[in-house]
């Protein structure tokens, strides 16, 4: 609640209703655990990079996963309607609320960050690439069970793609600060679930169609 009176607002009731998004009995990786997460690395990131609303970033990151279905392919921008009328609520100005609407919005693919703002919001939600082995392999395993109706074979089919398409980026992370911190983890970690996938095929995993929307996309942040 902390974070949330010092960057948001005193009145800690719409916080409490984003805590209860969070608590959804069917998430297992988008948590309150990842909030705190990607909070506590924009804040690193911003003591470093040069950002201009820090609060703006801090409200996005709050709220960037407040809507989560994994069938659904609307996520971001369910998300992002919330956080705007959230946001007005408290009694933040039209603007601010729908820059960080805005950056919500971008969480989708975390490609071509307009500012330094949203670079550190991309960033912190795609740090957990970089973990250390445990935290990686445990942040795999709570996305596939998010995924759980995804059969196995439009699973590895879609997240290889996903992980194959970062791999091919010039750089995972838009700040030269995130860069020098977990590029090159992040890029080991992603060859190594490549490589790992590709073992599981010809296994006798479901081959069956494969699935449009989130599924397929891997789910990777």
């Amino acid at each position: 609640m902390e974070i949330w009176v010092e960057h948001v607002c005193a009145d800690t009731t719409l916080a409490q209703r984003l805590l209860g998004r969070h608590r959804e009995k069917h998430r297992r990786y988008h948590t309150v655990e990842h909030v705190d997460a990607v909070v506590h690395d924009v804040l690193e990131l911003a003591e470093v990079e040069e950002v201009e609303d820090v609060a703006v970033v801090v409200a996005a990151a709050l709220y960037h996963d407040a809507v989560y279905e994994p069938r659904s392919s609307a996520n971001e921008r369910a998300s992002a309607r919330l956080a705007r009328r959230d946001l007005v609520a408290c009694g933040w100005s039209v603007e601010r609320a729908e820059r960080a609407a805005e950056m919500i919005e971008g969480t989708d693919r975390h490609l071509g960050p307009p500012d330094t703002g949203t670079a550190v919001l991309y960033d912190a939600d795609l740090a957990v690439l970089s973990s250390e082995p445990v935290r990686y392999a445990r942040y795999v395993d709570d996305v596939r069970a998010e995924y759980r109706h995804v059969g196995d074979g439009a699973w590895v089919t879609g997240r290889c793609e996903v992980l194959s398409g970062f791999l091919e980026r010039e750089r995972i992370y838009a700040t030269d600060t995130a860069q020098r911190r977990w590029e090159r983890d992040a890029r080991s970690n992603l060859v190594a679930e490549i490589e790992g996938l590709r073992g599981t095929t010809g296994s006798g995993a479901d081959t069956g169609s494969r699935s449009t929307g989130p599924a397929s996309e891997g789910a990777t942040d």
